[in-house]
């Protein structure tokens, strides 16, 4: 089909029209045409997302990750969804640092129920000097076990993401959250910058990304938009791109917003693959609210990792039958 000045399709128009077109990346994504992704009728979009799922993963398999809180809460960052701030009286207790042996423990546990990736996260707001050899020491153990490893510890400067590379580690954790515009309204102990700064730093030592954001805080669909933005725009997409829903939790600001709508979550998943197509795409937290269906949903459009187990760091998740019980009803097979 050709196009005269006048009617030639827009970038968004072209991905409809054409299956292969979003087979590579690309990093000038602008408001508007993201915009108009979310615009789409439901079917339309989930369709276009599972076509270019489909040209760049096997459809039916999914990437199985498990997340252990290492050091849990007296965070000094005052998140206002997060449970193990210093900030908010959630009844969690403090616990240092855990120890290596448990760790491997717990490691092992996961390699048995499937995982492929062992993640680890600590309530820091960054990295200590004195506390990388421990942590690239914890790396080096986990590595044994032939999983994956992940870890989120805060930011991190240069030196301390090059340590974590020569250690093994394969990817590190460090998401953006939200817009730009919406992030201080909640956070204020740091700013956006802070978390570009630290991406950066990964990025340039040679690890793997993983980044993504939390979307039912009561931001707009534009904040959504603009997050999805700022991470397909990044110079190389973020390896792993780990979509979460609010777990409200009960002692911090955020225990009474608004529940998000399944369908708007749903979109931001298909918006998300479609953005970044050879991106893993990961039906994160939240996904103990959400039905059979919903997840259903979620991996035609294009998620195709998720965090297996009955913790996420100190909120709940779906037990690891139950997700053994729904992938037998997919046909969905394990990585």
């Amino acid at each position: 089909m050709k196009f005269s000045d006048q009617t030639k399709p827009s970038i968004v128009d072209q991905i409809i029209l054409n299956t292969n077109y979003n087979l590579n990346q690309r990093h000038e994504w602008q408001l508007e045409e993201v915009e108009h992704l979310f615009s789409l009728p439901f079917n339309d979009l989930v369709f276009k997302a599972a076509q270019i799922h489909r040209a760049n993963f096997d459809a039916n398999e999914v990437q199985i990750s498990t997340l252990l809180s290492i050091k849990t809460g007296s965070c000094p960052e005052n998140c206002k969804y997060c449970p193990q701030s210093a900030h908010y009286n959630t009844g969690l207790e403090k616990e240092s640092l855990m120890a290596i042996d448990k760790i491997l423990e717990a490691a092992n546990e996961a390699k048995n129920s499937g995982a492929s990736r062992f993640c680890m996260g600590a309530a820091w707001r960054s990295l200590h000097d004195r506390d990388v050899e421990n942590i690239c020491e914890i790396v080096k153990e986990v590595r044994k076990t032939g999983l994956e490893t992940c870890m989120t510890l805060g930011m991190l400067t240069k030196t301390q993401s090059e340590k974590l590379k020569e250690a093994g580690l394969d990817y590190y954790n460090h998401n953006i959250d939200s817009s730009e515009e919406f992030y201080s309204e909640i956070i204020s102990t740091r700013n956006f910058q802070d978390r570009l700064d630290t991406l950066k730093n990964v990025r340039d030592s040679g690890l793997n990304v993983c980044s993504g954001g939390i979307v039912g805080m009561g931001e707009s669909l534009q904040d959504r938009a603009k997050m999805l933005i700022v991470l397909a725009n990044l110079p190389k997409h973020p390896e792993s791109v780990p979509i979460n829903m609010l777990v409200k939790v009960k002692g911090t600001p955020l225990e009474n917003v608004k529940d998000l709508d399944q369908f708007d979550f749903i979109r931001t998943i298909a918006v998300a693959r479609i953005m970044m197509p050879k991106s893993v795409v990961r039906l994160s937290a939240g996904r103990e609210e959400m039905n059979e269906q919903t997840q259903a949903l979620c991996f035609l459009a294009g998620a195709n990792s998720i965090f297996y187990g009955d913790k996420l760091l100190t909120t709940n998740n779906p037990e690891a039958q139950k997700d053994q019980e729904l992938f037998v009803k997919l046909g969905i097979n394990k990585k």
